[in-house]
């Protein structure tokens, strides 16, 4: 983990991340979010910006009051989460975050091309070098099930935002049937993506729970909570 999160510590300030639907990225965000602020940012202030307009499911904004109560600064709808959750508005206060120098910003897209295509508006703000546009991967969904897949889907995103992607988040999974294998089998796809794309695999998510069984892996790990999974969901039927 320390490679990864040093990289989201102290590299460029504006992270946005991206991915398949329900490839986990918005748990990936919201988790990195909570891990910069335990750590503490290299800037003076850490925001959030909820750009997700596609699913008015699972959305980081849902999380607004955690965040906040952890030093966060949640954006996201002109109502701040509280009202309207299925209008697909953008409050113009996100672009606060994005141009105050001293504040670290992670940017939750909606999911596919689709999703990144919000990116284009704020454009101007991702200038290349300064900003990390990250790709989630799990290779247990339909449509990026294989490398190749996988890069197709990475281009179309890079084609939607107008951006590069910078780097491959693992997060391959089985829900609660993820093992320490799930995720190993995870990160040697993701590599095979890196390979194919010339884009950097940076780390591999998994659940805490299962976080020490990986201690001694040879990539770096990146233990994610699961804030917006409701437990109702988990249970057997």
């Amino acid at each position: 983990m320390r490679d990864f999160i040093q990289k989201m510590q102290y590299g460029p300030r504006k992270i946005a991340v991206t991915g398949h639907f329900g490839s986990g990225k918005t748990e990936f965000a919201v988790s990195l979010a909570f891990a910069l602020a335990r750590l503490g940012a290299a800037e003076a202030r850490l925001a959030l910006c909820d750009l997700d307009i596609e699913n008015p499911y699972f959305r980081s904004r849902e999380q607004g009051a955690e965040l906040e109560a952890a030093g966060i600064r949640c954006y996201s709808d002109p109502f701040g989460g509280r009202n309207g959750s299925e209008l697909q508005t953008i409050s113009a206060a996100v672009r606060a975050p994005l141009e105050d120098e001293g504040c670290r910003v992670i940017v939750d897209c909606g999911g596919d091309n689709s999703g990144a295509m919000v990116l284009r508006q704020f454009q101007k703000y991702f200038a290349p070098g300064e900003y990390q546009l990250l790709c989630v991967v799990n290779q247990n969904r339909p449509g990026t099930d294989t490398p190749e897949k996988a890069v197709a889907h990475l281009r179309a995103i890079e084609q939607a935002s107008g951006l590069e992607v910078t780097g491959l988040v693992s997060n391959s999974h089985l829900i609660r049937y993820t093992t320490a294998e799930t995720v190993m089998e995870g990160w040697e796809f993701a590599k095979a993506v890196e390979t194919l794309s010339g884009v950097p695999a940076l780390c591999a998510c998994c659940m805490e729970s299962i976080a020490p069984q990986l201690k001694n892996a040879d990539f770096d790990v990146f233990p994610i909570g699961m804030y917006m999974r409701d437990t109702y969901l988990d249970k057997q039927v």
